[in-house]
């Protein structure tokens, strides 16, 4: 029997560089509130949103994640030809196959690199880092390039006055690879298959075509999102994920220097930070107010308008937490580039 040869990767790994894409198109509460029967004043109490970003036409998936890779390659101070691996989170490429992921590591100029897409909805960059600094730790891989990227606008429906001011569009990117010091400590993820239905796509693709039997809508299919039971699961369960990724790491809440949640809500955002008593001097991101909800994009683009404000400093030690549909969660600690 010939002995196999085991792949041998770096010690640890760390991110190397962050970027980000905000789609040109800024929306204000105002030009959503008539077709929900609203106000400006009830959509910044309920989630803290003045404005969000929505895709034109031109701004792709493809487009948007591109240019959030680009910028993430350049400050890892790497070449496109080094991304051995490309992990494209989203819930937003509208067709079934294939992946958007080949598409991107072809015009981004990789050599022929391992691309393929994962659905996590809003856990989906996380698990997308966990998978990264696995896969340069074991060797599969020495420079991995992860993507949160999202076109909600395109499958939410205006006149749903649960879901109608919350999503948005956008992308953001990280470049992971060796470190001799750990900057990703361990992924504390799951999933709770009990809350399955608390966010989900509304409509089945075989009720929009229909059959023989059955004429289809014709309608693009809508995400749907029941708020109050999401609020209560996220608010207090997560507190208790993002303390078993503390704790899997090594550090306390007095370590941390950055906490970057999921940007789901202003509200809770709040009440994870009271959940786990974070200390003051623990700076907290809070994109969504001009961003909105970008589900897999939302952690890299809070954690990339941080880094531009001032408010995350490489070296900085950040916690990394998103949930969302299924309910599917992850968590981790890492050091900011």
């Amino acid at each position: 029997m010939a002995p196999i040869t085991g792949a041998a990767g770096s010690a640890q790994a760390r991110i190397l560089g962050i970027g980000a894409y905000r789609p040109s198109r800024i929306v204000p509460n105002s030009e959503v509130v008539e077709a929900i029967d609203s106000s400006d004043e009830w959509i910044q109490q309920r989630s803290g949103i003045r404005t969000r970003r929505f895709a034109t036409p031109e701004e792709t998936v493809q487009m948007m994640s591109v240019a959030a890779s680009r910028e993430a390659i350049e400050r890892a101070g790497i070449s496109p030809a080094q991304i051995d691996c490309v992990v494209v989170a989203t819930v937003s490429h509208l067709l079934q196959t294939p992946a958007i992921a080949p598409a991107i590591a072809h015009e981004l100029g990789t050599d022929h690199a391992a691309a393929f897409d994962i659905s996590a909805a809003c856990a989906g960059f996380c698990h997308g880092v966990a998978l990264g600094a696995d896969m340069v730790r074991a060797g599969s891989a020495g420079h991995v390039l992860v993507i949160g990227v999202e076109r909600l606008s395109d499958i939410t429906d205006m006149r749903d006055r649960g879901t109608a001011f919350i999503f948005a569009d956008g992308a953001g990117a990280a470049v992971i690879g060796p470190s001799d010091t750990p900057g990703i400590g361990p992924v504390v993820w799951g999933s709770d298959g009990e809350q399955y239905d608390l966010i989900r796509q509304r409509e089945d693709w075989r009720d929009v075509v229909g059959d023989d039997d059955k004429p289809g809508s014709g309608l693009m299919p809508h995400l749907t999102m029941q708020g109050n039971p999401v609020f209560r699961w996220a608010s207090f369960t997560m507190a208790k994920v993002a303390q078993q990724a503390l704790d899997a790491a090594g550090v306390s809440a007095d370590d941390l220097d950055v906490f970057v949640p999921h940007q789901a809500n202003m509200r809770i955002i709040d009440a994870m930070a009271r959940s786990m008593k974070l200390p003051e001097h623990v700076r907290i991101g809070r994109d969504i107010a001009d961003q909105g909800n970008t589900s897999a994009a939302s952690i890299p683009l809070a954690l990339d308008r941080m880094m531009l404000e001032g408010d995350a400093r490489s070296g900085d030690t950040a916690l990394l937490i998103a949930f969302g549909a299924g309910l599917a969660y992850a968590a981790q600690v890492v050091t900011v580039p």
